[in-house]
Protein backbone atom coordinates (compact mmCIF):
# COMPACT_ATOMS: atom_id res chain seq x y z
CA UNK A 1 0.00 0.00 0.00
CA UNK A 2 1.26 3.51 -0.79
CA UNK A 3 2.63 5.50 2.13
CA UNK A 4 0.00 8.25 1.79
CA UNK A 5 -2.74 5.65 2.14
CA UNK A 6 -0.92 4.02 5.04
CA UNK A 7 -0.11 7.23 6.91
CA UNK A 8 -2.43 6.50 9.84
CA UNK A 9 -0.68 3.20 10.44
CA UNK A 10 2.68 5.00 10.43
CA UNK A 11 1.41 7.61 12.89
CA UNK A 12 0.15 4.88 15.22
CA UNK A 13 3.44 3.00 14.86
CA UNK A 14 5.36 6.09 16.02
CA UNK A 15 3.00 6.41 19.01
CA UNK A 16 3.52 2.74 19.88
CA UNK A 17 7.32 3.01 19.69
CA UNK A 18 7.33 6.17 21.82
CA UNK A 19 5.17 4.50 24.46
CA UNK A 20 7.30 1.35 24.40
CA UNK A 21 10.44 3.45 24.92
CA UNK A 22 8.97 5.51 27.76
CA UNK A 23 9.62 4.90 31.48
CA UNK A 24 9.03 2.72 33.34
CA UNK A 25 9.58 0.30 30.46
CA UNK A 26 12.99 -1.35 31.09
CA UNK A 27 15.75 -1.62 28.47
CA UNK A 28 13.73 0.02 25.67
CA UNK A 29 14.96 3.62 25.72
CA UNK A 30 16.94 3.01 22.49
CA UNK A 31 13.60 2.93 20.61
CA UNK A 32 13.43 6.70 21.02
CA UNK A 33 16.12 6.94 18.33
CA UNK A 34 13.76 5.44 15.71
CA UNK A 35 10.31 6.29 17.08
CA UNK A 36 9.82 9.41 14.93
CA UNK A 37 10.96 7.73 11.69
CA UNK A 38 7.52 6.30 10.72
CA UNK A 39 5.88 9.69 11.32
CA UNK A 40 8.55 11.44 9.25
CA UNK A 41 7.86 9.02 6.39
CA UNK A 42 4.14 9.75 6.67
CA UNK A 43 4.74 13.51 6.55
CA UNK A 44 7.08 13.15 3.57
CA UNK A 45 4.47 11.08 1.74
CA UNK A 46 1.84 13.79 2.27
CA UNK A 47 4.31 16.48 1.22
CA UNK A 48 5.06 14.79 -2.10
CA UNK A 49 1.47 13.71 -2.82
CA UNK A 50 -1.28 15.50 -4.76
CA UNK A 51 -3.51 15.66 -1.68
CA UNK A 52 -5.24 18.97 -0.90
CA UNK A 53 -4.76 20.92 2.35
CA UNK A 54 -1.53 19.12 3.13
CA UNK A 55 -0.71 21.28 6.16
CA UNK A 56 -3.94 20.26 7.90
CA UNK A 57 -3.28 16.60 7.17
CA UNK A 58 0.25 16.83 8.59
CA UNK A 59 -1.07 18.52 11.71
CA UNK A 60 -3.87 15.98 12.17
CA UNK A 61 -1.55 13.04 11.69
CA UNK A 62 0.98 14.39 14.18
CA UNK A 63 -1.75 15.13 16.71
CA UNK A 64 -3.11 11.59 16.40
CA UNK A 65 0.32 10.12 17.05
CA UNK A 66 1.12 12.33 20.01
CA UNK A 67 -2.25 12.14 21.73
CA UNK A 68 -2.02 8.33 21.62
CA UNK A 69 1.50 8.44 23.08
CA UNK A 70 0.57 10.92 25.81
CA UNK A 71 -2.58 9.11 26.85
CA UNK A 72 -0.88 5.71 27.00
CA UNK A 73 2.04 7.07 29.03
CA UNK A 74 0.29 9.33 31.54
CA UNK A 75 -3.15 7.76 31.84
CA UNK A 76 -2.62 7.79 35.62
CA UNK A 77 -3.09 11.59 35.76
CA UNK A 78 -6.82 11.00 35.85
CA UNK A 79 -6.43 9.04 39.11
CA UNK A 80 -4.83 11.98 40.89
CA UNK A 81 -7.41 14.44 39.60
CA UNK A 82 -10.36 12.21 40.44
CA UNK A 83 -8.98 11.89 43.97
CA UNK A 84 -9.04 15.67 44.40
CA UNK A 85 -12.35 16.48 42.71
CA UNK A 86 -15.52 14.88 41.30
CA UNK A 87 -15.61 13.03 37.99
CA UNK A 88 -16.77 15.88 35.68
CA UNK A 89 -14.00 18.23 36.80
CA UNK A 90 -11.41 15.43 36.72
CA UNK A 91 -12.36 14.49 33.15
CA UNK A 92 -12.25 18.11 32.02
CA UNK A 93 -8.87 18.86 33.56
CA UNK A 94 -7.41 15.56 32.30
CA UNK A 95 -7.62 17.06 28.83
CA UNK A 96 -4.80 19.44 29.80
CA UNK A 97 -2.00 16.84 30.02
CA UNK A 98 -3.53 14.40 27.51
CA UNK A 99 -4.54 16.84 24.81
CA UNK A 100 -2.64 20.07 25.34
CA UNK A 101 0.79 18.47 25.28
CA UNK A 102 -0.11 16.57 22.12
CA UNK A 103 -1.44 19.78 20.58
CA UNK A 104 1.83 21.62 21.23
CA UNK A 105 3.86 18.71 19.86
CA UNK A 106 1.68 18.68 16.73
CA UNK A 107 2.17 22.43 16.27
CA UNK A 108 5.94 21.92 16.43
CA UNK A 109 5.70 19.20 13.80
CA UNK A 110 3.42 21.29 11.61
CA UNK A 111 5.94 24.14 11.92
CA UNK A 112 8.62 21.84 10.54
CA UNK A 113 6.37 21.11 7.54
CA UNK A 114 5.55 24.81 7.03
CA UNK A 115 9.24 25.76 6.97
CA UNK A 116 9.96 22.95 4.50
CA UNK A 117 7.57 24.61 2.05
CA UNK A 118 9.72 27.72 1.68
CA UNK A 119 13.21 26.73 2.87
CA UNK A 120 15.51 23.85 2.09
CA UNK A 121 15.74 20.53 3.94
CA UNK A 122 18.51 21.63 6.29
CA UNK A 123 16.52 24.64 7.46
CA UNK A 124 13.37 22.59 7.91
CA UNK A 125 15.15 20.03 10.10
CA UNK A 126 16.67 22.87 12.11
CA UNK A 127 13.13 24.15 12.54
CA UNK A 128 11.96 20.76 13.84
CA UNK A 129 14.71 20.77 16.47
CA UNK A 130 14.13 24.37 17.53
CA UNK A 131 10.32 24.25 17.49
CA UNK A 132 10.26 21.04 19.54
CA UNK A 133 12.68 22.40 22.14
CA UNK A 134 10.65 25.62 22.25
CA UNK A 135 7.45 23.63 22.88
CA UNK A 136 9.14 21.79 25.75
CA UNK A 137 10.45 25.02 27.28
CA UNK A 138 7.07 26.73 26.93
CA UNK A 139 5.34 23.77 28.51
CA UNK A 140 7.48 24.11 31.62
CA UNK A 141 7.20 27.88 31.85
CA UNK A 142 3.53 28.85 31.72
CA UNK A 143 0.50 28.36 33.97
CA UNK A 144 -0.46 25.10 32.22
CA UNK A 145 3.01 23.63 32.73
CA UNK A 146 3.45 19.86 32.48
CA UNK A 147 7.02 18.99 31.39
CA UNK A 148 6.56 15.30 32.19
CA UNK A 149 6.78 14.26 28.53
CA UNK A 150 9.96 16.13 27.57
CA UNK A 151 11.90 13.74 25.33
CA UNK A 152 15.03 13.91 27.46
CA UNK A 153 13.09 12.34 30.34
CA UNK A 154 12.82 9.17 28.27
CA UNK A 155 16.28 8.03 29.38
CA UNK A 156 15.40 7.95 33.07
CA UNK A 157 15.42 4.14 33.01
CA UNK A 158 18.75 4.11 31.16
CA UNK A 159 20.53 6.79 33.16
CA UNK A 160 23.91 5.17 32.45
CA UNK A 161 23.58 6.53 28.88
CA UNK A 162 23.02 10.17 29.84
CA UNK A 163 25.69 10.99 32.39
CA UNK A 164 26.43 14.03 30.23
CA UNK A 165 23.20 15.61 31.48
CA UNK A 166 25.53 17.25 34.00
CA UNK A 167 26.39 19.55 31.07
CA UNK A 168 23.14 19.86 29.11
CA UNK A 169 20.21 18.71 31.24
CA UNK A 170 17.30 16.89 29.62
CA UNK A 171 17.26 19.24 26.63
CA UNK A 172 20.48 17.61 25.49
CA UNK A 173 18.53 14.35 25.44
CA UNK A 174 15.80 15.94 23.33
CA UNK A 175 18.39 17.10 20.80
CA UNK A 176 20.03 13.64 20.85
CA UNK A 177 16.74 11.88 20.06
CA UNK A 178 15.51 14.20 17.32
CA UNK A 179 18.79 14.38 15.41
CA UNK A 180 19.18 10.59 15.55
CA UNK A 181 15.70 10.16 14.05
CA UNK A 182 16.46 12.71 11.31
CA UNK A 183 19.73 11.01 10.33
CA UNK A 184 18.18 7.54 10.26
CA UNK A 185 15.10 8.73 8.36
CA UNK A 186 17.24 10.35 5.67
CA UNK A 187 19.51 7.27 5.52
CA UNK A 188 16.50 5.03 4.87
CA UNK A 189 14.83 7.46 2.47
CA UNK A 190 17.98 8.03 0.40
CA UNK A 191 19.33 4.51 0.99
CA UNK A 192 22.52 6.21 2.09
CA UNK A 193 25.05 4.15 4.03
CA UNK A 194 26.99 7.32 4.84
CA UNK A 195 24.03 8.97 6.55
CA UNK A 196 23.28 5.73 8.34
CA UNK A 197 26.81 5.62 9.74
CA UNK A 198 26.58 9.27 10.78
CA UNK A 199 23.32 8.51 12.57
CA UNK A 200 24.81 5.53 14.38
CA UNK A 201 27.86 7.58 15.37
CA UNK A 202 25.57 10.30 16.69
CA UNK A 203 23.93 7.69 18.92
CA UNK A 204 26.99 5.66 19.91
CA UNK A 205 29.58 8.35 20.69
CA UNK A 206 27.56 10.14 23.46
CA UNK A 207 26.48 6.76 24.84
CA UNK A 208 30.07 5.47 25.05
CA UNK A 209 31.25 8.73 26.62
CA UNK A 210 28.45 8.43 29.16
CA UNK A 211 29.24 4.82 30.02
CA UNK A 212 32.89 5.72 30.59
CA UNK A 213 31.84 8.66 32.75
CA UNK A 214 29.49 6.39 34.68
CA UNK A 215 32.17 3.78 35.37
CA UNK A 216 34.87 6.28 36.32
CA UNK A 217 32.82 8.79 38.33
CA UNK A 218 33.72 8.71 42.01
CA UNK A 219 32.10 10.59 44.84
CA UNK A 220 34.13 12.56 47.34
CA UNK A 221 33.67 11.08 50.80
CA UNK A 222 31.67 13.63 52.80
CA UNK A 223 29.07 11.57 54.67
CA UNK A 224 25.85 12.63 56.35
CA UNK A 225 23.40 10.21 57.91
CA UNK A 226 19.88 10.69 56.57
CA UNK A 227 16.62 8.84 57.31
CA UNK A 228 13.64 8.90 54.93
CA UNK A 229 10.23 7.91 56.28
CA UNK A 230 7.23 6.40 54.48
CA UNK A 231 4.26 6.51 56.90
CA UNK A 232 1.81 4.92 54.44
CA UNK A 233 -1.18 6.99 55.46
CA UNK A 234 -4.17 6.38 53.21
CA UNK A 235 -4.84 9.81 51.65
CA UNK A 236 -8.58 9.28 52.04
CA UNK A 237 -8.10 8.86 55.81
CA UNK A 238 -5.49 11.58 56.15
CA UNK A 239 -8.05 14.25 56.96
CA UNK A 240 -10.53 12.14 58.88
CA UNK A 241 -10.17 8.92 60.85
CA UNK A 242 -6.46 9.37 61.69
CA UNK A 243 -5.79 12.44 63.82
CA UNK A 244 -2.84 14.76 63.07
CA UNK A 245 -1.25 13.75 66.40
CA UNK A 246 -1.50 10.06 65.50
CA UNK A 247 0.05 10.70 62.10
CA UNK A 248 3.01 12.55 63.63
CA UNK A 249 3.37 9.78 66.22
CA UNK A 250 3.58 7.23 63.41
CA UNK A 251 6.28 9.29 61.68
CA UNK A 252 8.24 9.56 64.91
CA UNK A 253 7.96 5.83 65.62
CA UNK A 254 9.26 4.92 62.15
CA UNK A 255 12.04 7.51 62.42
CA UNK A 256 13.23 6.17 65.77
CA UNK A 257 13.63 2.68 64.33
CA UNK A 258 16.37 3.93 61.99
CA UNK A 259 17.75 6.85 63.98
CA UNK A 260 21.41 7.01 64.99
CA UNK A 261 23.19 9.43 67.33
CA UNK A 262 24.76 11.08 64.29
CA UNK A 263 21.59 11.29 62.16
CA UNK A 264 21.42 14.78 60.68
CA UNK A 265 18.17 14.73 58.73
CA UNK A 266 14.84 12.95 59.05
CA UNK A 267 12.86 13.45 55.81
CA UNK A 268 9.06 13.13 56.04
CA UNK A 269 6.70 13.27 53.03
CA UNK A 270 4.51 15.96 51.51
CA UNK A 271 1.76 17.26 53.87
CA UNK A 272 2.89 14.81 56.55
CA UNK A 273 1.90 17.45 59.13
CA UNK A 274 -1.77 18.08 58.40
CA UNK A 275 -4.17 20.79 59.52
CA UNK A 276 -3.44 24.29 58.25
CA UNK A 277 -0.87 25.91 60.55
CA UNK A 278 -0.26 29.62 61.05
CA UNK A 279 3.45 30.04 60.25
CA UNK A 280 3.79 32.97 62.63
CA UNK A 281 2.35 30.87 65.48
CA UNK A 282 4.23 27.65 64.70
CA UNK A 283 6.01 27.61 68.09
CA UNK A 284 2.63 27.51 69.82
CA UNK A 285 1.52 24.50 67.76
CA UNK A 286 1.21 21.15 69.58
CA UNK A 287 2.49 19.19 66.55
CA UNK A 288 5.61 21.36 66.45
CA UNK A 289 6.35 20.50 70.08
CA UNK A 290 5.70 16.85 69.37
CA UNK A 291 8.43 16.96 66.72
CA UNK A 292 10.77 19.07 68.85
CA UNK A 293 10.53 16.61 71.76
CA UNK A 294 11.37 13.76 69.39
CA UNK A 295 14.54 15.59 68.30
CA UNK A 296 15.92 16.12 71.83
CA UNK A 297 18.16 12.99 71.87
CA UNK A 298 19.65 13.87 68.47
CA UNK A 299 21.57 17.07 68.99
CA UNK A 300 22.49 17.70 65.34
CA UNK A 301 19.31 16.39 63.77
CA UNK A 302 16.70 18.21 61.69
CA UNK A 303 13.25 17.19 60.51
CA UNK A 304 12.22 18.23 57.02
CA UNK A 305 8.53 17.59 56.50
CA UNK A 306 5.66 18.56 54.28
CA UNK A 307 3.14 20.76 56.07
CA UNK A 308 -0.04 22.65 55.24
CA UNK A 309 0.56 26.21 56.34
CA UNK A 310 -0.76 29.73 55.86
CA UNK A 311 0.30 33.33 56.38
CA UNK A 312 -1.86 36.27 57.39
CA UNK A 313 -2.09 39.54 55.48
CA UNK A 314 -3.90 42.71 56.48
CA UNK A 315 -5.28 43.26 53.01
CA UNK A 316 -5.80 41.50 49.70
CA UNK A 317 -2.26 42.39 48.63
CA UNK A 318 -1.05 39.07 47.22
CA UNK A 319 -2.34 36.48 44.78
CA UNK A 320 -4.65 33.79 46.21
CA UNK A 321 -5.39 35.81 49.36
CA UNK A 322 -8.66 34.60 50.91
CA UNK A 323 -10.72 36.58 53.41
CA UNK A 324 -11.26 34.88 56.75
CA UNK A 325 -14.23 36.47 58.57
CA UNK A 326 -13.24 34.80 61.83
CA UNK A 327 -9.79 36.38 61.85
CA UNK A 328 -10.93 39.56 60.14
CA UNK A 329 -8.03 39.51 57.69
CA UNK A 330 -6.74 37.80 54.56
CA UNK A 331 -4.75 34.59 54.53
CA UNK A 332 -2.84 32.65 51.91
CA UNK A 333 -2.57 28.84 52.25
CA UNK A 334 0.55 27.01 51.08
CA UNK A 335 1.69 23.50 50.30
CA UNK A 336 4.91 23.87 52.26
CA UNK A 337 8.04 22.22 53.56
CA UNK A 338 9.24 22.96 57.08
CA UNK A 339 12.58 22.37 58.75
CA UNK A 340 12.53 21.94 62.54
CA UNK A 341 15.76 21.66 64.53
CA UNK A 342 16.96 21.58 68.14
CA UNK A 343 16.64 25.32 68.49
CA UNK A 344 14.05 28.04 68.08
CA UNK A 345 14.94 28.29 64.38
CA UNK A 346 12.17 27.22 61.97
CA UNK A 347 12.40 27.47 58.18
CA UNK A 348 9.56 27.33 55.64
CA UNK A 349 9.54 26.79 51.92
CA UNK A 350 6.37 27.26 49.83
CA UNK A 351 5.85 24.98 46.85
CA UNK A 352 6.47 26.96 43.66
CA UNK A 353 5.47 24.60 40.84
CA UNK A 354 1.77 24.07 41.53
CA UNK A 355 -0.33 21.51 39.69
CA UNK A 356 -2.62 23.28 37.16
CA UNK A 357 -6.29 22.81 37.93
CA UNK A 358 -5.68 21.20 41.33
CA UNK A 359 -3.37 23.53 43.24
CA UNK A 360 -3.65 26.64 41.12
CA UNK A 361 -6.03 28.23 38.67
CA UNK A 362 -4.21 28.78 35.35
CA UNK A 363 -4.12 32.42 34.22
CA UNK A 364 -6.07 33.59 37.29
CA UNK A 365 -6.67 37.14 36.08
CA UNK A 366 -8.41 35.84 32.97
CA UNK A 367 -10.18 32.81 34.45
CA UNK A 368 -11.05 34.19 37.88
CA UNK A 369 -14.74 33.50 37.23
CA UNK A 370 -13.93 29.73 37.31
CA UNK A 371 -12.99 29.78 41.00
CA UNK A 372 -16.53 29.44 42.25
CA UNK A 373 -17.25 26.67 39.74
CA UNK A 374 -14.29 24.58 40.88
CA UNK A 375 -15.16 25.24 44.50
CA UNK A 376 -18.59 23.76 43.81
CA UNK A 377 -16.92 20.73 42.22
CA UNK A 378 -14.93 20.21 45.40
CA UNK A 379 -11.52 20.99 43.95
CA UNK A 380 -8.95 23.35 45.42
CA UNK A 381 -8.18 25.19 42.21
CA UNK A 382 -6.68 28.59 42.79
CA UNK A 383 -6.35 27.86 46.50
CA UNK A 384 -2.59 27.85 47.07
CA UNK A 385 -0.03 30.59 47.13
CA UNK A 386 3.55 30.02 46.01
CA UNK A 387 7.01 31.49 46.14
CA UNK A 388 8.79 32.38 42.92
CA UNK A 389 12.35 31.33 43.74
CA UNK A 390 13.63 28.07 45.23
CA UNK A 391 14.97 27.92 48.78
CA UNK A 392 17.71 26.05 50.58
CA UNK A 393 17.27 24.83 54.14
CA UNK A 394 20.39 25.19 56.27
CA UNK A 395 21.13 23.09 59.33
CA UNK A 396 22.98 24.40 62.39
CA UNK A 397 26.10 22.70 61.02
CA UNK A 398 25.86 24.84 57.87
CA UNK A 399 24.78 21.93 55.69
CA UNK A 400 22.33 22.95 52.95
CA UNK A 401 19.55 20.88 51.40
CA UNK A 402 17.18 21.60 48.50
CA UNK A 403 13.56 20.99 49.59
CA UNK A 404 11.66 19.85 46.52
CA UNK A 405 7.93 19.15 46.79
CA UNK A 406 6.43 16.44 44.56
CA UNK A 407 5.74 17.80 41.05
CA UNK A 408 8.68 20.25 41.29
CA UNK A 409 11.17 17.41 40.80
CA UNK A 410 10.32 17.41 37.07
CA UNK A 411 11.88 20.88 36.59
CA UNK A 412 15.59 20.35 36.05
CA UNK A 413 16.34 24.06 35.88
CA UNK A 414 14.41 24.84 39.05
CA UNK A 415 16.16 22.11 41.04
CA UNK A 416 19.52 23.28 39.66
CA UNK A 417 18.78 26.85 40.79
CA UNK A 418 18.10 25.55 44.29
CA UNK A 419 21.32 23.53 44.32
CA UNK A 420 23.20 26.58 43.04
CA UNK A 421 22.19 28.37 46.24
CA UNK A 422 24.30 26.02 48.33
CA UNK A 423 22.58 22.66 48.72
CA UNK A 424 24.70 19.60 49.40
CA UNK A 425 21.89 17.16 48.60
CA UNK A 426 18.30 17.14 47.33
CA UNK A 427 15.30 16.13 49.47
CA UNK A 428 12.18 15.23 47.48
CA UNK A 429 9.01 14.99 49.56
CA UNK A 430 5.92 13.71 47.80
CA UNK A 431 2.59 11.95 48.11
CA UNK A 432 2.14 9.71 45.07
CA UNK A 433 -0.77 7.84 46.65
CA UNK A 434 -3.31 9.78 44.58
CA UNK A 435 -2.00 8.09 41.43
CA UNK A 436 -2.55 4.59 42.80
CA UNK A 437 -0.39 1.61 41.93
CA UNK A 438 0.25 2.85 38.38
CA UNK A 439 3.31 3.69 36.32
CA UNK A 440 3.06 7.30 37.53
CA UNK A 441 4.87 6.57 40.79
CA UNK A 442 7.60 4.65 38.92
CA UNK A 443 8.10 7.45 36.39
CA UNK A 444 8.30 10.00 39.19
CA UNK A 445 11.02 8.01 40.95
CA UNK A 446 12.92 7.47 37.69
CA UNK A 447 12.91 11.17 36.80
CA UNK A 448 14.56 11.94 40.16
CA UNK A 449 17.62 10.03 38.90
CA UNK A 450 18.09 12.70 36.23
CA UNK A 451 18.13 15.45 38.87
CA UNK A 452 20.90 13.55 40.68
CA UNK A 453 23.00 13.36 37.51
CA UNK A 454 22.40 16.97 36.43
CA UNK A 455 23.63 18.31 39.76
CA UNK A 456 25.80 15.41 41.00
CA UNK A 457 23.86 15.40 44.25
CA UNK A 458 22.36 12.58 46.26
CA UNK A 459 18.57 12.51 46.32
CA UNK A 460 16.75 11.48 49.49
CA UNK A 461 13.15 10.74 48.56
CA UNK A 462 10.30 10.44 51.06
CA UNK A 463 6.93 9.42 49.60
CA UNK A 464 3.85 8.90 51.74
CA UNK A 465 2.99 5.48 50.29
CA UNK A 466 6.09 4.91 48.15
CA UNK A 467 8.39 4.79 46.46
CA UNK A 468 10.89 6.20 48.97
CA UNK A 469 14.62 5.75 48.76
CA UNK A 470 18.08 7.10 48.03
CA UNK A 471 19.73 7.92 44.69
CA UNK A 472 23.46 8.50 44.44
CA UNK A 473 25.34 11.07 42.36
CA UNK A 474 25.52 8.71 39.35
CA UNK A 475 21.74 8.30 39.33
CA UNK A 476 21.69 4.79 40.82
CA UNK A 477 18.78 3.94 43.10
CA UNK A 478 20.85 2.44 45.91
CA UNK A 479 17.93 1.76 48.24
CA UNK A 480 14.16 1.89 47.89
CA UNK A 481 11.01 0.91 49.71
CA UNK A 482 8.06 -1.10 48.53
CA UNK A 483 4.74 0.38 47.52
CA UNK A 484 1.98 0.89 50.08
CA UNK A 485 3.91 -0.30 53.14
CA UNK A 486 5.13 1.68 56.16
CA UNK A 487 8.90 1.98 56.02
CA UNK A 488 11.94 3.95 57.10
CA UNK A 489 15.31 3.79 55.36
CA UNK A 490 18.66 5.20 56.36
CA UNK A 491 21.85 5.87 54.42
CA UNK A 492 25.15 7.65 54.76
CA UNK A 493 25.02 9.91 51.76
CA UNK A 494 27.91 11.97 50.38
CA UNK A 495 27.40 15.71 50.30
CA UNK A 496 28.80 17.62 47.34
CA UNK A 497 29.79 21.28 47.15
CA UNK A 498 31.00 21.34 43.53
CA UNK A 499 28.62 22.66 40.88
CA UNK A 500 28.19 21.08 37.49
CA UNK A 501 27.96 23.07 34.27
CA UNK A 502 24.21 22.46 34.26
CA UNK A 503 23.84 23.60 37.87
CA UNK A 504 25.58 26.86 37.00
CA UNK A 505 23.85 27.62 33.69
CA UNK A 506 20.59 25.67 33.76
CA UNK A 507 18.47 25.41 30.62
CA UNK A 508 20.65 27.64 28.43
CA UNK A 509 20.33 25.09 25.60
CA UNK A 510 16.55 25.52 25.62
CA UNK A 511 16.83 29.31 25.64
CA UNK A 512 19.13 29.17 22.61
CA UNK A 513 16.64 26.85 20.89
CA UNK A 514 13.79 29.28 21.53
CA UNK A 515 15.83 32.18 20.14
CA UNK A 516 16.66 30.18 17.02
CA UNK A 517 13.00 29.18 16.64
CA UNK A 518 11.93 32.82 16.66
CA UNK A 519 14.55 33.65 14.03
CA UNK A 520 13.32 30.76 11.85
CA UNK A 521 9.71 31.95 12.12
CA UNK A 522 10.71 35.44 10.98
CA UNK A 523 12.84 34.01 8.15
CA UNK A 524 9.96 31.79 7.02
CA UNK A 525 7.51 34.72 6.90
CA UNK A 526 10.07 36.76 4.98
CA UNK A 527 10.62 33.99 2.42
CA UNK A 528 6.88 33.48 2.00
CA UNK A 529 6.51 37.21 1.40
CA UNK A 530 9.29 37.13 -1.19
CA UNK A 531 7.74 34.15 -2.98
CA UNK A 532 4.34 35.85 -3.14
CA UNK A 533 5.91 39.09 -4.38
CA UNK A 534 7.87 37.33 -7.11
CA UNK A 535 4.76 35.38 -8.14
CA UNK A 536 2.73 38.60 -8.49
CA UNK A 537 5.53 40.26 -10.49
CA UNK A 538 5.77 37.37 -12.92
Amino acid sequence: MHLTQNRYFLACLSAFLLWLAWPPMPYTSFLLFVAFVPLLFAVKAIQTSDLRKKGRKVFGLAFLSFVLWNTASIYWVFNSLHAAMPLPAALAISLIPFGLGALLMAIAFWGYYAVSQVLNKTWSYAALLCFWISYEYLHQSWDLAFPWMNLGNGFAQSHQLVQWYEYTGVYGGTLWVLLANIFLFEALRQKSRKLGLIGLAWIIVPAVFSLIRYETYTEKINPANVVVVQPNVDPYQKYGSVSPEQQVARLIDLSQKQAQPNTEFFIWPETAIVGFTDEEQIRANALYWQVLNFLQPYSNANVISGIESYKNFRKDSVDNAQYDPGLGNFLVPYNSAIQIENSAQVQFYHKSKLVPGVEQLPFPRFFSFFKSAFSAFGGSTGGYGKQLKPSVFYAQSGMGVSPIICYESIWGGYVAESVQNGAGFIAIITNDAWWGNTSGKDQHLAFAKLRAIENRRWVARSANTGISGFINQRGDVVMQSGWWVPAALKADINLNEEQTIYTQYGDVLAILGCSAALALVLLTFYMRYKLKSSFKTS
